[in-house]
This record gives structure tokens, C-alpha cells and sequence, in this order.
């Protein structure tokens, strides 16, 4: 990102898994993380991985706790809201001249203040859970602890926008929020059409994309975007006679060729089964075309682009092989490649900080090139120039306005935005480019100047734009930005402290940095795709955007970054590279973990190696469900309380007995735990397990989190905001609630081009008669 590096911030580390996550990208960030614990409740590979890079100190008491939070930058802390040490009976602070960021199952106020959970039931709660399995099992999360690994990098957001702001306050996370703004059309599905996507086995339900087999594997891949997404494919097809009626006038047009889905995916289906997977992923990228081979993590270290971009961290130290351990490395080189840490080791009380002093969060602000708007956001007075469509880019955009940020989103009908223009992604029935609800939800927040950047005009105007901001995101293709004198040399030449957040697929260098990719080949690039398949059986794949939201919460860290540490710099984000830094400690297993059981099967996909019982069961009502899990051996005993479970009793000695003592009646308690709540409301049965300490949710569909979810509305979490086109409209909110300059919802997504003269008036200074030229040259369109 840059040479220059600056004093690092200070953070004290008092996470557990909920922010695992958040602490790990900081250190990628290049901060001084000190814990007050080595992890040693960890499994080997999962200590190496989430604690590398991090020292640990003993603590004494509560005055050497505070001590040491009096010397940090940032505290970041979570776990259950009655478990939190720096937080008052009242909801304050401990340690208010910190960036105090909590993250808890549901947030530290409304009625859910003091549930439990972790992955599986916050996923449940949050919605992600309902979105994956096969139509006739059980829903399953994201493999891989997805729903924390967002709540931790939305706690890392907190942080830095603290950092950024210079302002010392606390930071509300909520995992269950975290997870409820991830789900891409989960919820707003329900809120513009009254109904939400459903468990399809794989299969994408507003692009044409899904997980097909090939003759020796799995390969992900799809036909939607612009139009040469399925020309070429038409063609690549074509070429062995095996398009069938494919090459037909009426499958040209792309509404036809949507409703003929079913159709189209079986002949791509019988094209796909003849190749080899490495085959048709080769193809596809020569083609420039969206395919990629479904490979599993232990795979990951031979990807030649991975490879190439020095991606992968070697880990060091007590504990480990003598020439160190490979692992998976962070989204951003903010730290020079190749990159070697060490495991967590112990310091001294005295002096646990690698540096004299901390940074200090005086005299963080950027310099700011807008005026900002007065309501005291952590990034008022930052613009941002929005050159991404769809959305990756445009969900790091939209994190950056809700926090104050002027975003400037450049668009054209001549770049057709599919989010805006693309039927199957408007969700509102009856709607067109300007208010079509997957375009209202991600793009609220923001100016839109329509700019023709096939014109020279446009691009002139563009780069004119450039030294009136603070920060460029684009997602082309590598090299575009060059032809257009807009790469970041060419950038700072226009502003020498231009911060340049570049999202390409795979990134702007290596092999394969002109692969064309979609959030589903990126999931299968990234060994996540595999990870899906239940034992036995094939891989599903996820069926909304979680690589394109992994990758842009990581994109909206680099450039946080940047603009803490007050200077400019290229955050080249492989979006990639953020997904595979999300596969946990996958790469360390076969080798720190070998004997690591799989305990899940074709009938119970969401068992645990750490704990039973780890499962979904069925609830009264169709297609209902609830998520429980047992952590500890008290959690147990209460369970025990409410239902009679095999093993429970006394007399065996397994009411105390661990995990290993209920792991050999996993099969009855399951059972017997599905026989007993299946006839139960599961919203109802949740809060009865929760009161007694068990953590538990029902297993959330779209209309749930809208409609009848009590933490999410005490919360305010769906805001409405009045759009020109839609009316007053549902939009997702806000995750990190900062409490001295808290974000907020302040606009509705744009008309197409509808602040055009406001923006090309007030900075650039067109005239009338400026405008009336370039409209009739048709680059104001």
C-alpha cells in the first residue's frame, strides 16, 4: 500500500471467537496486538492461525487490566454482554480515551442484550443460516465460521473509524447485525417483493450461476452479466456442437433465456460433464469468462496466482516444525510480502508493547477534501470517487457514505450497471433502472453523476475529479484504469494523497490477473466452495455474495487504514485473497491437527468437532427450525433440565462428563432433541433455552428479520428512507455504532445521473453552456 509506515496503533486483545477475526486483521494491518491470554484453549492449528503475529501478557488484577487499556489506542473485546470487563452497568465505557470496540451475540442494548451464541446460532439468528442446505435437508451455515469472521471484520471497521476520526468512544457490534447486512438479497428481497429466497441446493436465484460437475470434479460458473457472459460461452460451446437449440434467435434475448433457465443450465450441464474441471477453469479464464475449479483448502497452496502475489504467511515458533508452518495470509499487502510471523508468545508485564508509546488518535483526521455536513460522522469530510458497479465495490462505498463520506458514483447507461439495469436483480416487481430495490439497498448515501467514460470528454472529466478527492474504488479489469491515464502513478500526479482502492478478482498482478470472476468462483477459488458439500455428498456452493462482502469489508479496512495513518497509497484488494484469508485455520490442519475428526454427516451437516449437541432441528410449522448448541458442561445441565436427553442422567456420570461423554450419544441426543422440538414454535423454544442459558435461535428467514424479529427492530436495524421512484422503503443498517460519531442513513439511492450538475457544477465550475456541449456529445448519459 505504501513504504512510509508510521507508529503502529496499540490494541489490547480481550476477544474470543465472536472477534477472533477482527484482531487477526489488524495485525494484518500491521498493529501491536497484546493479549492478556496465549490461547491455550485453542487447537493447535486454530492458536497459529488466529494468534499469530500477537504477544500476551499476565494480568494481575483489574488495575493492571486497566493499566494496560490505558496504554492501548484500541480495545477490542467480546463475548457474552454479562462477560465483558470494560463495560459499566450502565452501557458506558471503562476506558473511555480509548476506541472501545464490544462485539456480543446480539448487541449491548435491547431485549436480547444477554443472549449467548456462536457461529451457528448467530448465523441462524442473523439469516444465513436459512439460506444454505439442499431444499429437502436441514439448513446449514457458510462453512468455516463465517457468520463471527464478518462480526470480527466489522469490529476491525469499528476500530479504525474510530482511529480515523481521532475520537475515543465505544463501538457497538452486534454479530447477529453483522451477519443480518451479509445476506445480499436475503432480507430485501422481502422488503421490495414480500417474498425471500429460499435453500436451493446451490443455486443462485437472481443470477445464472450455480455449481455444476465435470467428468473427474466441480466447477463454478454461470451466464449473467453483461451480455458477452453468455455470448462467449454460446460460442465456446458452439465450437464442439454442443449448444444444442441454444444458438436460437429467441435464447438472444436475455428475458427469454431467464425464463428458459432450467433448460439453459442442462445443456451448460452436459458441456460442463464432458471436461475436466482444470480444463474448463483454464478455458474460462483465457476466454475471459466467469468459471473456476471447486478446490478444497489443502489446494490452496499450489494456486500459481496466490503463489505469484506471495500470499501466504510462514508462522514460526514454540510448538511448531522447526522450518515453520504455512498458512493463509491476509486481503492486502499492508504489510511487506512475503510475510513471517511468529506464534503468540508471553512478555513481560513491564513492558508488553513493542513500541515506547502508542500512536494516539490526536490529529488522525484526513485531511478531507469535501466540507462534510456538520453531523460530526467519523468520515465526514471525505469524498470518495465510486467508479464500481454491482457489488463488491459498491458495499465498500456504501460502508464509507454511512459514515459521512461523500460518495461521487460515476455510472452510465452505457456501462449498464446490472444491479440497476438487470430485470432478474430488481426484486420490485414492476420496477426499472431507477428504482430497482437491489440498487436502493447498496447504493443509499451516494451521488450519482452519469459520465460517458467511452467518451475522451468523459475520461477528462474524470480524472479532473480525481484532485478533489479523497479516495478512488474501482473493480475493472487490470488495466483500464491505465488506458485511461487514471493508474495510480497517473492518480498521484492529480493528488499526491489520493488513497486508490483497486478490487480486482484475483488482483492487478500474477498468472491469472485477468481472470474474469463472480462471488461464487471466488468461493470455489478460495477452497470454500468445497467446504459445502456434505459427507458424501457434492458441493452445494453459497447462493448470495459473501465473497464480494468479505472482499469489500476488507477493501473498506485498507483504505481506513490509510486514511488513519493520514497519507495516500494503492490498496491492490484480491478479492481472492480476502475470501481464502477466511478459511480459518483450514491450510494448518492437515498438518498441526491431522487427527481432527469430522463428526458431521449426510443427516446432521452442522455437528461440531468442539461440541455437542452442535445441530438445526426441526420446529412446529413448515420449513421451521431451530439452531442449538451446547458449549460447556453447565449449558448441559440446563439443557437437561428442560428436555430428558440419552446420557443425561446422574447415574453415568455423563452431567459432567465433557464433550467426549456426549459425543457417544451424539446420534440419540440429536434425536431425541429433534423429537422434542418439533412441535414447538422455535422463536418461543429460543427464548426458554436462552433464559436457561442455552444458546439457541430460530433459524431466520428474510421476512423474520423484517417483520418479527424484537432485537432487530428495538435495534432500528431496517431504517426506511424516502426514495423519488419507490416511496418510503426498508433499507439494511448500519453494524458498527459508534457512540460519539455514530453513522446514519442520510439519503436514498440516486436517480441515474441526478446530481450531475450539482457535482460537475460545484467542482469542476461547468457553466451552461459547458453542459449543453457534452450533452448534446452524449457524454452526460
Amino acid at each position: 500500500m505504501g513504504a512510509r509506515q508510521p507508529m503502529p496503533l496499540r490494541v489490547l486483545d480481550l476477544t474470543d471467537e465472536l472477534a477472533f477475526q477482527g484482531a487477526r486483521l489488524l495485525v494484518g494491518l500491521g498493529a501491536d496486538v497484546l493479549r492478556t491470554d496465549p490461547g491455550g484453549d485453542l487447537d493447535p492449528a486454530s492458536r497459529a492461525h488466529w494468534h499469530a503475529g500477537k504477544r500476551w501478557t499476565r494480568v494481575r488484577d483489574r488495575t493492571h487490566l486497566d493499566e494496560l487499556a490505558g496504554a492501548a489506542d484500541i480495545v477490542l473485546e467480546s463475548g457474552p454482554a454479562a462477560e465483558l470487563r470494560g463495560i459499566h452497568a450502565d452501557g458506558t465505557s471503562r476506558w473511555p480515551h480509548a476506541v472501545h470496540v464490544v462485539v456480543t451475540p446480539f448487541g449491548l442494548t435491547g431485549p436480547r442484550r444477554d443472549w449467548r451464541g456462536g457461529d451457528l446460532v448467530l448465523a441462524s439468528a442473523g439469516g444465513m443460516t436459512w439460506l444454505g442446505g439442499q431444499p429437502d435437508g436441514r439448513p446449514e451455515p457458510p462453512p468455516r465460521q463465517q457468520a463471527l469472521q464478518v462480526a470480527g471484520a466489522h469490529a476491525a471497521l469499528g476500530a479504525l473509524l474510530g482511529a480515523v476520526s481521532g475520537t475515543p468512544q465505544l463501538v457497538d457490534v452486534s454479530v447477529q447485525e453483522a451477519v443480518a447486512a451479509t445476506l445480499e438479497t436475503g432480507a430485501i428481497g422481502w422488503i421490495h417483493a414480500g417474498r425471500f429466497p429460499v435453500r436451493s441446493g446451490g443455486v443462485y436465484e437472481h443470477v445464472a450461476h450455480r455449481i455444476f460437475r465435470a467428468a473427474d470434479g466441480y466447477v463454478a460458473g454461470g451466464y449473467s452479466g453483461s451480455e458477452r457472459m453468455w455470448t462467449d460461452l454460446l460460442a465456446w460451446m458452439a465450437e464442439s456442437d454442443e449448444a444444442a437449440d441454444l444458438t436460437g434467435e429467441r435464447y438472444a434475448d436475455a428475458a427469454f433465456r431467464w425464463r428458459a433457465r432450467p433448460h439453459v443450465d442442462a445443456v451448460v450441464e452436459r458441456f460442463a460433464a464432458r471436461r475436466t474441471a482444470a480444463e474448463l477453469a483454464e478455458q474460462g479464464r483465457a476466454r475471459a469468462l466467469p468459471w473456476a475449479e471447486v478446490v478444497p483448502p489443502a489446494r490452496l497452496p499450489a494456486n500459481p496466482q496466490l503463489r505469484n502475489r506471495d500470499f501466504f504467511v510462514r508462522i514460526t515458533g514454540e510448538g511448531l516444525p522447526e522450518e515453520g508452518v504455512e498458512d493463509v495470509g491476509f486481503p492486502w499487502a499492508a504489510r511487506p510480502r512475503p510475510l513471517a510471523l511468529e506464534t503468540i508468545r508471553e512478555v513481560a508485564s513491564g513492558a508488553p508493547w513493542q513500541h515506547e508509546r502508542p500512536r494516539g488518535l490526536h490529529e488522525k483526521r484526513p485531511r478531507g477534501l469535501a466540507s462534510g455536513d456538520g453531523r460530526g460522522m467519523a468520515l465526514s469530510g471525505v469524498r470518495v470517487l465510486d467508479l464500481s458497479w454491482v457489488l463488491a465495490g459498491p458495499y465498500v462505498t456504501k460502508l464509507l457514505g454511512e459514515h459521512g463520506a461523500d460518495i461521487i458514483k460515476i455510472e452510465s447507461k452505457h456501462r449498464q450497471d446490472p444491479t440497476r439495469f438487470a430485470p432478474s436483480m430488481h426484486l420490485r416487481p414492476g420496477s426499472d433502472p431507477d428504482d430497482s430495490g437491489y440498487f436502493l439497498n447498496f447504493n443509499r448515501n451516494k451521488r450519482s453523476v452519469a459520465l460517458n467514460l467511452r467518451t475522451e470528454d468523459g475520461q477528462r472529466l474524470l480524472r479532473e475529479l480525481v484532485p478533489h478527492c479523497d479516495v478512488v474504488v474501482e473493480n475493472f479489469s487490470p488495466g483500464v484504469l491505465a488506458r485511461w491515464g487514471m493508474d495510480y502513478e497517473s492518480l498521484r500526479a492529480l493528488n499526491p494523497d489520493v488513497v486508490l482502492v483497486s478490487m480486482a478478482g484475483v488482483g492487478h498482478t500474477g498468472p491469472w490477473r485477468k481472470a474474469v470472476t463472480f462471488a461464487d468462483t471466488l468461493a470455489a477459488m478460495s477452497g470454500l466452495s468445497s467446504e459445502t458439500a456434505s459427507p458424501g455428498g457434492a458441493p452445494q456452493g453459497l447462493t448470495f455474495g459473501l465473497g464480494d462482502m468479505v472482499a469489500a469489508n476488507a477493501a473498506a479496512l485498507g483504505a481506513l487504514d490509510l486514511l488513519a495513518q493520514g497519507r495516500g497509497g494503492h490498496v491492490d484488494l484480491s478479492q481472492l485473497e480476502a475470501m481464502a484469508a477466511t478459511m480459518g485455520p483450514a491450510v494448518l490442519e492437515p498438518v498441526l491437527t491431522p487427527d481432527l475428526e469430522d463428526p458431521r454427516t449426510a443427516e446432521q451437516p452442522n455437528r461440531s468437532p468442539y461440541a455437542v449437541p452442535h445441530g438445526v432441528y426441526p420446529a412446529a410449522g413448515e420449513d421451521r427450525w431451530i439452531a442449538i448448541t451446547v458449549d460447556d458442561d453447565a449449558q448441559w445441565r440446563s439443557l437437561t433440565k428442560l428436555v430428558d436427553l440419552p446420557g443425561g442422567g446422574d447415574g453415568d456420570g455423563s452431567g459432567g462428563g465433557g464433550v467426549d461423554t456426549r459425543r457417544a450419544h451424539e446420534d440419540a441426543i440429536d434425536a431425541a432433541l429433534a423429537a422434542w422440538t418439533r412441535g414447538q414454535d422455535a422463536a418461543e423454544l429460543a427464548a426458554l433455552l436462552q433464559a436457561a442459558g442455552v444458546p439457541a435461535a430460530a433459524v431466520a428467514t428474510g421476512r423474520d428479520l423484517v417483520e418479527e424479529d424484537e432485537q432487530l427492530a428495538a435495534r432500528g436495524f431496517y431504517p426506511q428512507l424516502d426514495h423519488p421512484r419507490a416511496g418510503r422503503v426498508r433499507h439494511e443498517g448500519i453494524v458498527a455504532r459508534c457512540s460519539v460519531t455514530p453513522g446514519a442513513l442520510t439519503a436514498p439511492a440516486p436517480l441515474l445521473g441526478q446530481h450531475t450538475r450539482d457535482v460537475l457544477g460545484g467542482l469542476l465550475g461547468l457553466s451552461d453552456e459547458d453542459f449543453a456541449a457534452l450533452r448534446a456529445a452524449g457524454v452526460l448519459e
